[in-house]
């Protein structure tokens, strides 16, 4: 039984699953969870952790960050539902039981919305989705056969309108969640769907989770050379801790957000199953959003490049995860021995488009497009593929690889990805619209202003990226 202090460590760690902390606050944890339990930790973690953490918001003196420390949420219908009780008396409570007044977390839960649209279209004689103004609407015969004569025709409209509203900010909810849990999948892959039981069976486990999702969640920077890798020196102490005591350790846990051929090897088949079959459904929804973001503006697929009009920032989060989820598939699939279905379907990754000034930088630093955008334009689209439109062999991609010069299987396009290295820890900057600033408070000076965004003067906005 653990005590209460290391319970609330855990339960810490397991919210930052769900948010947007920063690597070195997460070390911060880690450092005072061992603490809490006694653990005398090896000399080579202690001084990764001590690296990591001497830069956290605790250690800093200003303890500030001008990012935000989680994902964007939707705005909820709390205001609709308030109003809905005011229009519908005795509604709410009747959905809401024993409860005095509408709970807070109501006007997020999809469900919920959906349950108050249907009972008050049934106190109007509406049907959910019954949405056209002009005919859908009772006139007053029908609405006296109804019984509903005694509401004039301005309360009836007032009430259809609101529930006409309430259904598409219902629709806007669910796609901006959808699109969250995208996000937050293509960054730190099942992280934030892991149950706290899981989680918390193993404070190594733990620790090494909640470190690497932290790493996979920062945010992309402005460079015309690679993003800062996940695996650094940090995660790899952490890591050979799960090694040293493999019967400890959880690791179907750990192959949610790590699935090397060193961890799978350790989780069942059935477990192994489940996770395939979870991939493989992903796949599927994110194939979905990326037909959709295709289909309303289809993109320059031979450079990539951004152009006016194209949704970079859906695009981009789908591509991401699109290629988190390939990855994961393409691993298990090797470890269950079942790679062979890649002889057959072998999607092939998706890149996210280049903004043309970081283009036209990698042109004057001497560079080009990367050669897997070559080899991306040549393969058959991933939906298509998916849906067995098109066919795309793994003896395709070779073929094509080899006409551009790419290793399939280093370059992760007919194999699991390699085993990353380990890199050196580094700071996580302070970033405005993916330029790194020094002080968190200039940067928020410049971002209120709109600096780096391309736009004019405006208001700071959520960031999605």
């Amino acid at each position: 039984m653990s005590s209460p202090v290391v319970e609330q460590l855990l339960r810490e760690l397991h919210a930052t699953l769900v948010l947007r902390k920063r690597p070195e606050d997460v070390a911060r944890l880690v450092q005072d969870l061992y603490a809490a339990q006694g653990t005398a930790l090896d000399p080579a973690t202690e001084t990764a952790l001590a690296k990591a953490a001497e830069n956290s918001l605790r250690s800093l003196w200003h303890g500030y960050t001008s990012m935000r420390e989680e994902f964007a949420r939707p705005v909820g219908a709390q205001r609709q539902l308030a109003r809905a009780a005011d229009l519908f008396p005795g509604l709410l409570t009747g959905l809401f039981p024993g409860l005095p007044e509408l709970p807070d977390d109501a006007g997020d839960d999809p469900a919920r919305i959906q349950a108050v649209i249907r009972r008050a279209g049934e106190e109007i004689g509406r049907a959910y989705g019954q949405n056209d103004f002009g005919r859908d609407r009772l006139d007053r015969a029908e609405r006296a056969e109804a019984g509903l004569g005694s509401l004039s025709k301005r309360q009836y409209n007032k009430r259809f309108r609101l529930l006409r509203r309430m259904e598409a900010k219902l629709a806007r909810i669910v796609h901006e969640q959808r699109r969250r849990e995208v996000t937050m999948t293509g960054k730190g892959a099942l992280a934030h769907a892991l149950p706290y039981e899981l989680f918390a069976a193993d404070a190594d486990t733990a620790a090494f989770v909640a470190y690497v999702t932290a790493r996979g969640y920062m945010r992309s920077v402005f460079t015309n050379g690679r993003q800062r890798q996940v695996y650094d020196e940090v995660a790899e102490a952490l890591f050979q801790r799960l090694r040293e005591a493999p019967e400890r350790t959880c690791w179907y846990a750990v192959a949610h957000v790590h699935p090397t051929a060193e961890v799978l090897a350790h989780v069942s088949d059935e477990d192994l199953t489940g996770l395939l079959v979870r991939w493989g459904r992903f796949l599927r929804q994110v194939a979905d959003l990326l037909e959709d973001a295709w289909n309303r503006h289809p993109l320059e697929r031979d450079t990539m490049i951004v152009r006016r009009g194209d949704d970079s920032s859906t695009w981009n989060q789908a591509a991401q995860a699109w290629n988190t989820a390939r990855a994961h598939w393409f691993a298990l699939l090797g470890e269950l021995g079942r790679d062979e279905i890649l002889d057959r379907v072998c999607p092939g990754k998706v890149p996210r488009l280049m903004a043309a000034d970081v283009a036209y930088w990698h042109r004057m630093s001497g560079g080009g497009l990367h050669p897997d955008t070559y080899v991306w334009a040549e393969l058959p689209l991933p939906w298509e593929v998916l849906r067995g439109e098109q066919e795309c062999p793994r003896s395709l991609v070779e073929a094509v690889c080899a006409r551009h010069r790419v290793d399939p299987v280093a370059g992760a396009w007919t194999a699991a990805r390699p085993a990353a290295e380990a890199v050196p820890f580094r700071r996580t900057p302070e970033l405005v619209h993916g330029v790194a600033v020094a002080d968190p408070l200039m940067a928020s000076a410049l971002r209120s202003a709109g600096v780096f965004s391309g736009k004019g003067k405006r208001a700071a906005a959520q960031e999605w990226t």
